[in-house]
């Protein structure tokens, strides 16, 4: 055998296995870079329809306060955001919206309260009916990242 060969072997090794790490890094880097832009593909529709929904939702429970007659245009904008969650959105964010409708519901049918019962509402933290959602889409979002919804 020919001592010559040896070094020759030896660089062409050393370039096929930097060429080989260069590969698999930059193949690496693509996924991740993928990953990443999916995941926000996934994230930004729901972010805006759970801003929309809580605006609406917020309008609505504060007319629910003051009125005892539904305001049936926002009450329809609102379950058109529920609606559009069951395509989107996990079961826990789906049911917590279809509890936040059903609550919005049940103080239409109250007697309108007046500013002292707000008071004592928030005092009693009472007035927050969108805890559970927002815990929800955190949750959601969680496991977004984490690859499991």
């Amino acid at each position: 055998m020919d001592i010559s060969i040896i070094p020759a072997l030896a660089g062409l090794t050393g370039a096929a296995i930097g060429g080989l790490t260069s590969g698999i890094a930059s193949w690496f880097a693509q996924k991740t870079q993928s990953r990443v832009q999916l995941l926000a593909q996934k994230r930004a529709p729901r972010q805006e329809l759970y801003k929309e929904f809580i605006e609406v939702a917020t309008q609505c429970y504060a007319d629910a306060l003051q009125h005892e007659k539904p305001d049936i245009p926002a009450l329809v904008n609102l379950y058109g955001k529920i609606n559009r969650m069951r395509m989107l959105s996990s079961p826990r964010v789906l049911a917590s919206a279809e509890q936040i409708g059903q609550k919005i519901l049940n103080v239409y049918l109250e007697p309108n309260k007046t500013f002292y019962e707000l008071r004592v509402m928030v005092n009693k933290n009472a007035i927050d009916i969108l805890d559970n959602f927002g815990e929800a889409c955190r949750a959601e979002f969680r496991s977004l990242h984490l690859g499991t919804v």
